[in-house]
This record gives structure tokens, C-alpha cells and sequence, in this order.
């Protein structure tokens, strides 16, 4: 395992720190493009079966996901799997992490579900225009994102480029920004699914008019998808809390403990595969008997999808939608989705390479990233990104290298050419406890504790994108983006100010003094001296203190003469001197 840390470090270490002259057709700019070539020659047969593993057990898991995820986009479950093979294939040529698997995730599949009107070919199309925006990014190096203070990054940011300026502009989606935005993300896709859960039919989709109607329409639950679904999560919790806490395999131990804890790893690590296909036989039990107690998933498209350019029309009823006003549709969504996209798979990267001591090239990420999601439009695929919980099961089965997404990807395309018959028979309620169960962790109630701890007004960006997304995803975004720019703007308005006192006083701003931050300032400094601590002020200090060019500031050499100016009228206080008397007053107090 050390090995492949080191063998994936070499190729990432002349990445960032390159320098920009290097020769684009050197072999390190080649290993940096196409970072395959650093671990590939260094290939090994222990390193195949740790990735065979590896990419066994997340294909296990990125089946039942990838079906269940297409509920949550709104989409047809076929389309779940047509997003789930690309990115293993794209990712094993240009990746960077050995960890990652990119795929459908619960975020990315609601925001599809919002902007793509649960319409195919606006899934497709938004694929192809994400991943055309996030590949020019890639190419123009804007990927710069520094690491967040709360430990969301951590293995180290890439360069920036000269025309990469812009992407600084990514650091003000703040850290608790993101967290109000996934734990949103979380309560809506996971009360989403209580409809699913329940057996309840006919519920509509925006999130507040969806918790109305099942609060109304609870007396309809379906007794057997609620005690199937509610049997699911539990088995689930159940598993996870085994996976969590089994104890690793040691060479020393006996062979029957290794294989019997082998097993245990093997089950628990596939738990949404096995849960998936225990709730497939229960209904196909009842199939047979002729009484179907379930709400099954029903057809779903057999074969692999077809190859074709992503539609830049739609033809309905109505007449043609065509590629302009498709765009028009998608709205704030072309912005949204690859942003999201970016920052949730490189967060996922630098965290699993912070955690593994290895480093990732953001830019090279955002390639990979943007090349899946436009190859991935042309078999109709949804836009994809880094998933968390997949790359955390690859991380745990020991992959060496991204050589392990190429058997996900391959199980993945087995099951859409044999096994789609048999998905017909998966409950809806089975899907919805995998999905509920996958999203449970996103809420982070840790962050709140954390934020009181630390600094509480980092409280007010969280809550505000928090209750914004239930609204809209892109108003809750840009609000909690705006508070935190606000929040910025007045530390650097009113910098807090260390004051030391003695013989000499010191005014000493936390952060460089700006022009905002010039009034307040003034206004310290004129209290101080108002409360007869400046009195006997050396000459050398006031000179520094008039360079400094602060309006209005005058000097007393006692108490007695400031409180004397102070009770004059109010136009004739020194504070509100005449602009041109200041040089004259700084001359005479010079001279003084």
C-alpha cells in the first residue's frame, strides 16, 4: 500500500509546483496531464487484486445507489446505471487520487431534479453543457481553492496560473456555506423518499407542498412497503455498525478467523446490494403467489444505452423545444450544477488525500470531472461528480490505484446487459431506505457545536444558505455567499485593534490598514487621547501618527485643553477642521 502512495505522489509532485515554462511535451508535463503514466509502469499483481477488491465492492454499491438516484433526479432507474460507468473509465486515465469514484451522488441528482424538470433530455443536455464549462475551467487552470479552515480541503492546492485569478472568487463559498447547503440537501432528498417509504403515491415534488400533502395523506401508508422499507434501514444501520466496528484482518490470525472476518468485511461493505436483493426476492415471492404487497421499480430499459450526440431539441405535443430555449429553462442551473460538481468532487479529494498523505492537482481533477460529464451526455448520462460515500468504501477495501474503477465500471455495464429484467422486482420502498440511509450522514450536526466553539457568527452564513435552499438551491448559495463576502468586508472595515499602553501608546490593527477601516480608526484614536493617554506623546510617534494622513487629528498636550475644544460648538471641533487647516495644524504641532 506505501507503494502506491509513493508512486502516485511522484507523478503529482511536479504538477503544481511546475514551473510555467516547462515544455508542454516534457515527460513530467505528460505524467501531469495524464497521470496514468507515473503509477502504470510501477504496476503489480498485489496491487490488481487490492484494486479487483476494491472495484468489486463499490460496484456492489454503486448499483443499487445509481438506481436509486435516478428517483431522486426524477428520471427513468436506467439512467442511474447510464451515469455510473463513464467516470470509472475517464478516471482511470486522468485522475489523480486513487481513492475517488465519480458517479451519480444524492446532491447532483437533486439538483438535476430541479432544473431538468424530470425531463431525460435536459439531464443529457445539462451533462454535456456542465462538462463543457468545467473542462474550460480545467484548461484555464481556475480550479484554485484553498483549503477550508474546518478541515473540508487539506492535501494542498495547485497553482494558479496568470489567467487563473478568477478562481479565488470560489473561496468565498465558505465552509459553512457548503455545510447549510449539504445538510438542506440532506433533509430534502431524505424526506423525499418518506413518500417512497411509506407506499404513498401522487405526491408533488417541491419540498414544501411535499411535506404538506404526506402529513395529509399519512393515513394512506401502505402497511407492506412501511414495514419492508423500515426492515431495510435497519438491516442497513445494522450492517454499517458491523462494517464500523469489525476488527481489521491480521496475517498472523488463524485462517478460519481471516476468512470467516473476510466475509463479515465482504457483507457489510456490499450491504446496499445485499439489502437490495433480499427486499428483490421477499417481492418476487409474493410475485409468484399472485398478491404484490410492494410498489415495485417495474420496467426498466434493458441493454446498454445507445452512443448519440446530447439532444439540442426537444419535440413534444406542443411543438419543438429548441436548443435556446432549453438553456433558458436550465436558467441558474448551468451555473449551478458544474459549481457544485466542482467543489463536491475536489472536497472529496483533497479529504481522502489529506487523510492517506498523498496529494491531488485541482485543475486535473476539474479535466477529469469535466471530460466524464461530456462523454458521458453522448450514452445519456446525468451530470456526475465525486461521490463521498463510494470513495470512502474504495478507500476501505484497499484500493492501490485507479485502475479499481475500470471492474466498477465493468459491473456496472454487465448489469445493465443481463441483470435489468430482474430490477424490475426491486420495491421502491428498498430504494428509499438506501437513499435515506446514504444521506443520514450528510446532515452534519457536529458543524453547529464546532461553529459555537470556535467563532458563532460563522452561524449566521450556515443558517441563512440552510433555510434558503428549501426555497430555491441557488438563492440559498448566493445569499449565504453574500453574508459571508459581508462578513469580510466589515472585519476589514473595523479590524479589531490591539492597544498597548505605557510610556508610548500603540494602536495596532489585527488585519493591514484599508481605506474603510480609516474612520474607525480615527474615531480610537480620538478616544484615547479624550481619556488623557496621550498625554506627553513624543514627537517621533505623532510624526508617524500625521504620515499616516488621519483627517482631522489634532494633539493636546493636556486633558484640560482636549475637554476645553470639546465643548465648543459643534462646527468648530478639531475633528471637523477645515480641510485646508490640517497642513498647517500638522506643521505647528511638528514644531511643537
Amino acid at each position: 500500500m506505501p507503494s502506491s502512495v509513493t508512486a502516485l505522489g511522484q507523478a503529482r509532485s511536479s504538477g503544481p509546483g511546475m514551473a510555467p515554462s516547462a515544455c508542454c511535451c516534457s515527460p513530467a508535463a505528460l505524467q501531469r496531464r495524464l497521470p496514468i503514466l507515473a503509477w502504470l509502469p510501477s504496476y503489480s499483481l498485489q496491487w490488481l487484486k487490492m484494486d479487483f477488491v476494491a472495484g468489486l465492492s463499490v460496484g456492489l454499491t454503486a448499483i443499487p445507489q445509481a438506481l436509486a438516484y435516478a428517483e431522486v433526479a426524477g428520471l427513468p432507474p436506467q439512467y442511474g446505471l447510464y451515469s455510473a460507468f463513464m467516470g470509472c473509465f475517464v478516471y482511470f486515465f486522468l485522475g489523480t487520487s486513487r481513492d475517488v469514484t465519480l458517479g451519480p451522488t444524492a446532491i447532483m441528482s437533486l439538483l438535476v431534479s430541479f432544473y431538468t424538470f424530470h425531463e431525460p433530455a435536459y439531464a443529457v443536455l445539462l451533462a454535456f453543457l456542465s462538462g463543457c464549462i468545467q473542462l474550460a475551467m480545467g484548461v484555464l487552470r481556475l480550479a484554485h481553492i484553498s483549503p477550508h479552515p474546518l478541515g473540508l480541503g487539506g492535501a494542498g492546492t495547485s497553482s494558479m496560473s496568470p489567467l487563473g485569478w478568477p478562481g479565488f472568487l470560489l473561496d468565498f463559498i465558505s465552509y459553512p456555506v457548503i455545510k447549510g447547503f449539504t445538510s438542506a440537501a440532506a433533509v430534502t432528498i431524505g424526506f423525499g423518499q418518506i413518500k417512497n417509504l411509506l407506499g404513498l403515491q401522487n405526491i408533488p415534488r417541491p419540498f414544501f407542498l411535499q411535506v404538506y400533502h404526506t402529513f395529509l395523506r399519512i393515513a394512506e401508508t401502505r402497511v407492506g412497503d412501511a414495514v419492508l422499507g423500515l426492515v431495510c434501514m435497519l438491516l442497513l444501520l445494522v450492517l454499517k455498525l458491523m462494517r464500523d466496528h469489525v476488527p481489521p484482518v491480521h496475517p498472523e490470525m488463524p485462517p478460519g478467523v481471516r476468512l470467516s472476518r473476510g466475509l463479515v468485511w465482504a457483507a457489510t461493505t456490499a450491504r446496499n446490494a445485499l439489502v437490495v436483493s433480499f427486499a428483490a426476492l421477499v417481492a418476487y415471492s409474493f410475485e409468484v403467489t399472485g398478491y404484490q404487497p410492494f410498489i415495485l421499480t417495474g420496467e426498466t430499459a434493458e441493454g446498454l444505452p445507445p452512443v448519440r450526440i446530447p439532444p439540442f431539441s426537444v419535440t413534444t405535443a406542443n411543438g419543438t423545444i429548441s436548443f435556446t430555449e432549453m438553456v433558458q429553462d436550465m436558467g441558474a442551473g448551468l451555473a449551478v450544477v458544474p459549481l457544485m460538481g466542482l467543489l463536491e468532487s475536489i472536497a472529496v479529494a483533497k479529504a481522502f488525500a489529506s487523510q492517506n498523505n498523498y496529494r491531488i492537482d485541482a485543475n486535473q481533477e476539474l479535466l477529469a470531472i469535466g471530460l466524464t460529464n461530456m462523454l458521458g451526455s453522448l450514452v445519456s448520462s446525468y451530470p456526475v461528480t465525486g461521490s463521498f460515500g463510494r470513495t470512502a468504501v474504495n478507500a476501505q477495501s484497499g484500493v492501490c490505484t485507479p485502475a479499481g474503477g475500470l471492474v466498477t465500471g465493468v459491473l456496472v455495464l454487465l448489469s445493465l446487459d443481463y441483470l435489468t429484467s430482474l430490477f424490475y422486482y426491486i420495491p421502491k420502498s428498498a430504494l428509499a431506505a438506501v437513499i435515506i440511509m446514504a444521506v443520514a450522514p450528510l446532515f452534519d450536526t457536529k458543524i453547529f457545536r464546532t461553529l459555537w466553539r470556535v467563532k458563532r457568527l460563522d452561524l449566521l452564513p450556515l443558517c441563512v444558505t440552510f433555510l434558503l435552499c428549501f426555497w430555491e438551491v441557488q438563492y440559498g448559495i448566493l445569499a449565504g455567499a453574500l453574508v459571508s463576502l459581508l462578513m469580510l468586508l466589515h472585519s476589514a472595515a473595523r479590524p479589531e485593534t490591539k492597544v498597548s499602553e505605557g510610556p508610548v501608546l500603540v494602536l495596532q490593527p489585527a488585519s493591514g490598514l484599508s481605506f474603510p477601516a480609516m474612520e474607525a480608526l480615527r474615531e480610537e484614536i480620538l478616544s484615547r487621547a479624550l481619556e488623557g493617554a496621550w498625554a506627553g506623546v513624543k514627537v517621533p510617534v505623532l510624526r508617524v501618527l500625521l504620515s499616516a494622513d488621519l483627517k482631522g487629528f489634532q494633539y493636546f498636550s493636556t486633558l484640560e485643553e482636549a475637554e476645553k475644544h470639546l465643548r465648543q460648538e459643534p462646527g468648530t471641533q478639531p475633528y471637523n477642521i477645515r480641510e485646508d487647516s490640517i497642513l498647517d495644524q500638522k506643521v505647528a504641532l511638528l514644531k511643537a
